[in-house]
């Protein structure tokens, strides 16, 4: 087993797409915070700006740079400017996502596509354009956003959205095990509840369900934030927002059958709030 050293944020560089809002953004103030130089990426360039500005104005150093993550060459672009403005790359942070609504069957494949594009795809471009610069610094951390959704089973009418972060999830696990060798850390972040802007991204097809979200607590941004770049400095892989999903998947794991058919029951039951 690969023994890596604590990771200090401290005079690093870090990349975050999707840094414009919510968690991004939350995750881009508090590396700054941390010491870290933050080039923050995002499709909306006003708010990319935003951010970098707000982590300027109180004393950080940040830029931005527009990056659409179904676009190779945004990422590309992105590390010549990284490496031009801070002269590294340490840090890169995935958290762009997307998300579809109805029921399973009225979904159909262009809307699967265009999600897994987004989801799956944009880390899978991101690993591409950065990880072999990681590799061969022999030190560096990759961050994933998947989500609680992705790991456990609570809403069927977001069947595409859940495939995709348990993709994000695999994904992780696999690199986790890779990277270390090479010097370099892997953390999957798995929010629940979290305030963020991510209904502005959601694509409803179809008749439009009640939404089943299960009892967990629903936090700010900020939350996240920092739950991440704790789990950076530590090296740790999970990163959870709420802490009682690990008791969920304690039952989930001692018996899949029994935790399916409980799920089946509760997200069928209409007096269920």
């Amino acid at each position: 087993m690969t023994d890596l050293a604590p990771f200090d944020l401290q005079g690093t560089a870090a990349v975050v797409t999707g840094g414009g809002s919510g968690i991004g953004r939350a995750i881009a103030l508090e590396f700054a915070c941390r010491g870290a130089q933050v080039l923050v990426t995002d499709v909306d360039d006003t708010r990319a700006q935003t951010v970098a500005d707000e982590i300027t104005a109180n004393g950080g150093l940040a830029v931005w740079q527009h990056l659409d993550v179904t676009q190779r060459e945004d990422f590309v672009a992105a590390r010549t400017r990284v490496l031009d403005d801070f002269g590294r790359v340490d840090v890169v942070v995935n958290n762009v996502g997307t998300m579809v609504a109805g029921r399973p069957e009225q979904i159909g494949a262009e809307d699967w596509t265009h999600l897994l594009d987004v989801n799956l795809l944009g880390i899978v471009r991101s690993n591409e354009v950065f990880l072999p610069g990681l590799m061969e610094q022999g030190r560096g951390h990759v961050v994933n956003t998947a989500s609680t959704n992705g790991i456990i089973v609570y809403s069927y009418d977001r069947t595409p959205y859940a495939a995709s972060k348990a993709a994000v999830m695999m994904l992780s696990q696999q690199l986790f095990a890779y990277l270390r060798p090479y010097g370099v850390g892997v953390s999957c972040l798995c929010p629940a509840g979290v305030m963020t802007n991510i209904v502005e991204h959601l694509r409803p097809v179809g008749e439009q369900l009640p939404l089943r979200a299960p009892h967990l607590p629903i936090v700010e941004p900020h939350v996240a934030g920092t739950r991440v770049a704790d789990a950076i400095e530590s090296r740790a892989f999970l990163v959870l927002t709420a802490d009682e999903v690990r008791d969920e998947l304690r039952r989930k794991g001692e018996d899949l059958d029994a935790y399916l058919l409980e799920r089946e029951a509760w997200m069928h039951d209409e007096t269920d709030g």
